[in-house]
């Protein structure tokens, strides 16, 4: 299963890929989490020790020279659109607890694409890991779908976009829902996080009326307050617990199962 999880800043993607990660390890499947999220956390959510010292694999410029031909920064050169990269998953994580992390890092864009050495690399990398890696990957995205492109999309399972009840977190999951149906990917859903009332429930609902709801989050605030405190996120609320167990629980009844480990 691949699942890729993406919406506007600040409304939790990161808490529900970190607890679907844990959910499916403890499950006994095998997991590759990805974080795609220049600006995210999905390591130190997860409580890996030292999280600050894995480094993104767009910024090992050695790696990219090795495996592309050339260095990032350099402009006007030829290099390799597809390069080795089955050994990357391996080599350039840190695993704990069933669940294997990796750093992509930013794709520098300009027009169309990006047509950089670390572009070239991380794509090759993410097409790898979707469409050849047996393991459920989990994709952390920023806010759009950037790291996807039209080969890959074909291999994700599920996007799901994030959204807390207000009209920025609307508008940007609209803008990913255009996005994602223009590289023909349609298995879209939306799950509600922070949902405070009916009310709230009814404005997601109603605002993104085309689009499956997996589940609604209800807002907690401690969760705020071992952010706060720097205590590990994923066992201070049980209530977030049982509702992503939920999701967890839709996803894999509407998706072929993989293999799960023995």
């Amino acid at each position: 299963m691949k699942i890729a999880i993406s919406g506007k800043g600040g409304v939790g993607k990161t808490l529900l890929a970190a607890s679907l990660s844990q959910i499916f390890a403890e499950s006994g499947y095998s997991v590759i989490a990805i974080d795609a999220d220049p600006d995210a956390n999905l390591a130190a959510t997860l409580g890996f020790p030292h999280p600050e010292e894995i480094t993104p694999i767009s910024e090992l410029s050695d790696l990219i020279e090795e495996r592309v031909g050339v260095r990032p920064g350099q402009s006007g050169a030829f290099f390799k659109l597809n390069p080795r990269v089955d050994d990357l998953p391996e080599n350039y994580s840190v695993k704990m607890d069933g669940i294997r992390i990796m750093a992509m890092g930013r794709i520098k864009r300009g027009g169309t694409g990006c047509y950089c050495p670390e572009g070239a690399l991380l794509q090759a990398l993410l097409s790898h890991l979707l469409v050849q890696r047996d393991e459920v990957v989990i994709l952390d995205m920023e806010a759009g779908i950037e790291h996807l492109s039209r080969g890959t999309t074909k291999a994700v399972d599920k996007l799901i976009i994030v959204v807390e009840p207000g009209r920025r977190s609307i508008e940007t999951a609209q803008t990913v829902n255009k996005l994602a149906k223009d590289l023909d990917l349609h298995n879209i859903a939306v799950v509600g996080n922070k949902i405070r009332s009916e009310p709230d429930k009814e404005f997601i609902t109603s605002s993104l009326p085309d689009l499956e709801i997996l589940g609604f989050i209800l807002y907690d605030p401690a969760i705020t307050e071992a952010d706060l405190a720097n205590r590990p996120l994923l066992a201070a609320s049980p209530q977030t617990a049982k509702e992503v167990k939920n999701i967890y629980e839709k996803l894999v009844s509407k998706t072929r199962q993989p293999s799960v480990k023995s």
